[in-house]
């Protein structure tokens, strides 16, 4: 296996761009609704897929028609889905995304079978045999906020397999005394400024990055949506814009760019090479609503970095 994807599994709900919100009791017509793929997870375990590399995924969804569709459409993508558990009693997760145009999405939210989700879920064998180690959603999924958790990556580590994590806040806890336990194990860590913000008190991404080294993480890249990103690292402190396309939609867009920074790690690029990865699947994610839809394949994302420039600086 290229790459072990565990953490939130979502189904969401999202509409085509409407003008404007709706005032209370207002119909707003929208193009399309659809129910597709969400979650960190699972969004990025099918970026990888379409990308060629051997994929598994962990996680849990209820016993219920949203589970259903999560397995499914994992299934159809090429995923190994034998790590996902269906938990009886409990719903799966789902999101409502509205989009606005000229607006960053707004997300209503559910969490549901994932807050079960825990470290004993995760197969060993998928750990100690991946090249990679990603987890997506880390901080809403209590379950994994563990010292086991914790050995986990380590074990991953000693096998040679590179540990990746991104973050989801949900709920007011004391993130960064939870992250400080997990940092150290981390090879790539993947929060954007917003989340930032919230667990370091820090403004500037930069300083965000630095303050996450100085926890134990090797290599941090910080995103910013339309701002591009930071990347610090070992000799390597980088600040990339973005590639640009047609914005329709950001659901997804960051789970694709972790997709594409692991894609390069897996491909043996460099650290800046990692981040034209990143930042051109998350590119390509942004031109539909869906979260997985308009994601390069690896023709594809060769291609649009070969002929595309991505504006970096080193800062």
């Amino acid at each position: 296996m290229d790459c072990l994807c565990a953490g939130i599994l979502f189904a969401d709900i999202a509409c085509a761009p409407i003008p404007r919100l709706p005032k209370a009791g207002e119909l707003i017509p929208t193009k399309h609704i659809q129910l597709a793929l969400g979650g960190c997870a699972s969004n990025t375990a099918v970026d990888l897929a379409k990308l060629g590399f051997r994929v598994g995924v962990s996680g849990c969804v209820g016993d219920d028609p949203f589970g259903r569709v999560i397995v499914e459409t994992l299934e159809a993508a090429g995923v190994d889905t034998r790590g996902v558990h269906r938990i009886s009693g409990v719903g799966s997760a789902a999101t409502m995304i509205v989009n606005v145009q000229g607006e960053d999405r707004r997300f209503i939210s559910t969490a549901g079978a994932n807050t079960l989700f825990t470290v004993e879920h995760i197969p060993k064998d998928w750990v100690t045999s991946a090249k990679v180690f990603y987890v997506g959603g880390y901080l809403m999924m209590p379950g994994l906020e563990t010292p086991e958790m914790v050995d986990l990556f380590r074990l991953a580590r000693q096998h040679g397999a590179k540990t990746v994590l991104d973050v989801v806040l949900f709920g007011g806890r004391d993130y960064e005394k939870t992250l400080a336990r997990i940092l150290p194990e981390t090879d790539v860590f993947l929060p954007n400024d917003d989340e930032s913000e919230v667990i370091t008190g820090i403004k500037d991404p930069v300083a965000q990055a630095e303050h996450f080294r100085q926890l134990g993480a090797k290599t941090v890249v910080i995103t910013m949506g339309e701002k591009g990103s930071v990347l610090v690292t070992d000799g390597v402190r980088v600040r990339a814009g973005v590639y640009p396309v047609e914005f329709v939609g950001g659901a997804g867009a960051g789970d694709a760019f972790d997709a594409g920074f692991i894609a390069g790690m897996l491909l043996g690029e460099d650290p800046v090479g990692c981040l034209r990865w990143g930042s051109a699947l998350g590119a390509s994610c942004v031109r539909a609503i869906g979260t997985t839809e308009s994601v390069f394949n690896r023709q594809e994302a060769e291609e649009f970095i070969r002929t595309q420039v991505l504006p970096l600086e080193e800062i």
